[in-house]
């Protein structure tokens, strides 16, 4: 275990088990509120639909907050599941806070915090703060928990959503280090706390590339397609590089090129998807995204 409330947390959920202790009516009341914020945020917050550059976005790929900019109409539809499953994230963070609280950790409160980043002010909401650090609360799916939430190296490599960069924010914001992120298995119940281990003043030196480069409003894309291989041998194809495969703008910045389809060197019965890249149509065109 990497941080101490750790234990506490553990101790606190082995004794409700074992019946020795419950969950104060103050501390379920506290629970009800988050989650009712919650459900007013997800069904009704129009405002929060709106682009503008937070601390919740500005650590994704340029290319991705271009097309958020200017073109949010040619976003993947999300499916009719992804209301619940930001609820979901939202509830179970307001859970775990509640056990921190029964456990006996004492925990800064959410506070709004804003930082100028290359003139322009960006703003967000910190989740807690333990032992004078930033924390945040994240609700993982059980591959992201077992290969991306592994170390805070591990979260450098595979920050598709700019998590470094919104806990850099956070952390510049309050005026106080960076902890790490209390991530949550939503499927199993797991939890552990992964260390943030990044140089937040480097962090924020790359954010300032990043807001210049949305004021300059040119479109390129930030990744390229990787050749796909079988057991260390490449196949003569290519494939999208994974930094984009969590992108809403995939099918519109890579157009014709994409396609998704079964993997052609796998050798399972039942054989994963894939998406792969023709790089004969590979070029593209802004005006017609």
């Amino acid at each position: 275990m990497e941080h101490p409330v750790e234990f506490m947390v553990h101790d606190y959920f082995s004794k409700v088990i074992s019946g020795s202790k419950g969950m104060s009516k103050t501390t379920r009341n506290k629970i009800m509120k988050h989650v009712e914020q919650a459900v007013a945020k997800q069904f009704d917050d129009k405002d929060n639909r709106k682009f503008r550059l937070r601390a919740s976005n500005i650590g994704r790929a340029t290319c991705q907050l271009w097309f958020m900019k200017n073109k949010p109409e040619k976003a993947v539809a999300r499916g009719t599941n992804f209301l619940l499953r930001m609820l979901i994230g939202d509830i179970t963070e307001a859970v775990f806070k509640g056990a921190l609280n029964e456990a006996g950790v004492k925990y800064g409160e959410p506070e709004k915090v804003q930082v100028k980043i290359a003139g322009e002010t960006i703003s967000g909401e910190y989740d807690l703060i333990v032992d004078n650090k930033v924390d945040d609360i994240k609700s993982a799916s059980p591959w992201s928990y077992r290969n991306k939430w592994v170390s805070g190296n591990s979260v450098e490599k595979n920050d598709s959503f700019g998590y470094i960069g919104q806990l850099a924010i956070y952390a510049k914001g309050k005026g106080v280090e960076a902890g790490g992120w209390w991530v949550i298995n939503h499927s199993s119940g797991e939890f552990k706390y992964i260390k943030y281990t990044s140089d937040t003043d480097a962090v924020i030196k790359n954010l300032e590339d990043t807001v210049n480069t949305l004021k300059e409003n040119k479109f390129k894309r930030c990744y390229n397609p990787i050749e796909e291989t079988y057991r260390g041998k490449p196949s003569g194809r290519y494939v999208l590089n994974k930094e984009c495969q969590f992108c809403d703008f995939r099918y519109t910045c890579w157009g014709k090129a994409l396609s998704r389809e079964q993997s052609k060197v796998s050798k399972a019965k039942e054989k994963p998807m894939v998406y792969y890249i023709n790089k004969e149509e590979e070029s593209y065109n802004k005006e017609n995204f």
